[in-house]
């Protein structure tokens, strides 16, 4: 009879979980369709890391035109004061730090300064970032390293050192810049695919263990951005057979700068850039050969010729 019993409350159990996950693969679906309500950052201080140039510095800025306290982050001061210079030209609120985001004890050094001089991050940003570009055989063992470290440490001593005032406070938002290449293998660009991989996982495993802490921590958010090829300077080779199919196509800075902005906002969980890609991105997560791959790969022809720093 206690076998029986047992059997019953198993069977429920595993029907009520096919439920729930019916029901939120359905809210996902809708919210694609209909996207929340973008939130107001006038009230929150954005901590971005490589605001020296590029995606960073174009996503600080337009976050402080929306009212938000940015404290940009990079490893090159002059590039970083110029970043913040702009903000505060536009009457924007932005402070200005120099850190190495590899070396972790000037990473925890950053975050009790920030906190003392500015106040607790609330959305924290990892965007720093190297994209090494040629064959795997060419990469110098120094250039891997120094990549792994800045792409895939940087992250995790970043959210080591800003996680705790958001839990803390039991609201936050972490925002990870993963890419495309952290989805599907490309060509000279293997130890960098690994490394977004790396943080795909890094994302997927912290929602994870933010679920399972009994402290209810559903308030802290996580974005998870994968773009293509973006017109950033890291790419500076890009190969595009069909030039004119929008999801195939190399995205100008502004354009990927707005996506980002528009996701943090939302508190999107993952979203690729340009937007078409998103479901090619959730096509990638059912199991394909890797001859598949292959095959995919060599019609759309598309990725990253070698090329010197």
């Amino acid at each position: 009879m206690a076998n029986f019993q047992e059997y019953v409350s198993v069977t429920f159990e595993l029907l009520w979980m096919l439920l729930r996950i019916l029901y939120e693969t359905l809210k996902s679906v809708f919210q694609v369709i209909v996207p929340p309500s973008p939130k107001d950052v006038k009230d929150d201080i954005i901590l971005i890391t490589g605001t020296g140039h590029g995606m960073g510095r174009e996503v600080a800025v337009r976050l402080a035109r929306l009212g938000a306290t940015l404290v940009c982050v990079d490893i090159n001061s002059a590039n970083n004061e110029e970043t913040a210079k702009i903000i505060k030209q536009e009457k924007g609120k932005a402070h200005a730090y120099r850190c190495d985001v590899t070396n972790r004890a000037a990473v925890m050094e950053l975050a009790e300064k920030v906190k003392r001089e500015v106040g607790d991050v609330t959305i924290l940003v990892n965007n720093a970032g190297i994209m090494p570009c040629k064959p795997l055989l060419q990469q110098t063992e120094q250039e891997i390293r120094l990549m792994n470290d800045i792409n895939i440490h940087g992250n995790l001593w970043m959210i080591q050192a800003f996680l705790p005032a958001m839990i803390s406070s039991e609201r936050g938002q972490i925002v990870a810049m993963s890419s495309m290449a952290g989805l599907m293998g490309l060509g000279n660009l293997v130890p960098y695919c690994g490394s977004k991989y790396a943080v795909r996982g890094i994302m997927d495993a912290l929602a994870m263990e933010l679920h399972m802490d009994p402290r209810r921590l559903d308030g802290i958010k996580l974005t998870t951005i994968c773009p293509y090829m973006v017109d950033t300077g890291l790419c500076k080779k890009p190969r595009v057979r069909f030039q004119n199919l929008r999801s195939n196509r190399v995205v100008g800075v502004d354009e990927a700068a707005d996506t980002i902005v528009d996701a943090i906002r939302r508190e999107l969980t993952d979203i690729t850039i340009p937007h078409e890609l998103y479901y090619v991105n959730k096509f990638l997560y059912v199991p394909m050969s890797r001859a598949a791959k292959h095959i995919g790969y060599e019609f759309f022809n598309a990725g990253v010729d070698a090329h010197d720093d």
